[in-house]
């Protein structure tokens, strides 16, 4: 498992992050976006509140990662892929909210944590347990395993980790899109895996 193998192996300086592109830009939000993406945002921004259908779905092919990660980063792996789906179609209802366009990144995070926040909220649904369940660890019970270590972590650091150890997003392209700078990506990266290092050596210290 790729993901897996980079958790206890990705060198110092890749943890750390790249550096933004020299030709990025700040918004007034503080956002860092290279000049070409965030015009191509800001037009499918406007193009999906005048309705375009093609413009959600271009946006969802760029954005679905990041919202990907940062619920799994809150919620149990098998309730992410729906919580995802919620996210997207809260987009759809709260676009006409949004006023600055070139935004869009931050603005959209911050609805995917609040669905993963909400999802603690709810009441667990009933459930019997069949008497044929077979017992033992899952198959993919390591990754589970980790994942686990990694909600231990502060918020800020497991999201990130999560986006670029399990969505393989780089550095700039997690800055770029979470809305978070360069900067703030670096430190997380490189805090988030030294704590996570340290936790596996502790779990797995004989």
């Amino acid at each position: 498992m790729t993901w897996l193998r980079d958790a206890g192996s990705m060198p110092d300086d890749e943890a750390r992050g790249a550096r933004a592109p020299r030709d990025s830009v700040r918004t007034a939000g503080g956002v860092r976006e290279r000049p070409g993406a965030l015009a191509e945002d800001v037009a499918l921004v406007r193009a999906l509140r005048d309705g375009d259908r093609h413009a959600f779905e271009e946006l969802y092919q760029r954005y679905a990662r990041m919202v990907h990660g940062i619920v799994l980063a809150r919620v149990p792996r098998e309730e992410a892929d729906d919580i995802v789906q919620d996210v997207f179609i809260l987009v759809l209802r709260r676009i006409p909210d949004l006023r600055d366009e070139a935004a869009f990144g931050g603005w959209l995070a911050a609805i995917a944590r609040n669905q993963a926040r909400d999802f603690h909220r709810r009441p667990p649904p009933p459930a019997e347990l069949p008497d044929d369940v077979p017992g033992g660890a899952p198959a993919d019970g390591e990754a589970e395993w980790i994942l686990e270590i990694v909600r231990g972590l502060p918020e800020a650091y497991r999201e990130t980790l999560i986006l670029r150890l399990v969505e393989g997003m780089s550095g700039p392209e997690i800055a770029e899109r979470t809305g978070l700078t360069a900067g703030s990506v670096r430190v997380n990266l490189h805090r988030g895996m030294k704590q996570l290092r340290e936790k596996l050596a502790e779990r797995t210290r004989p």
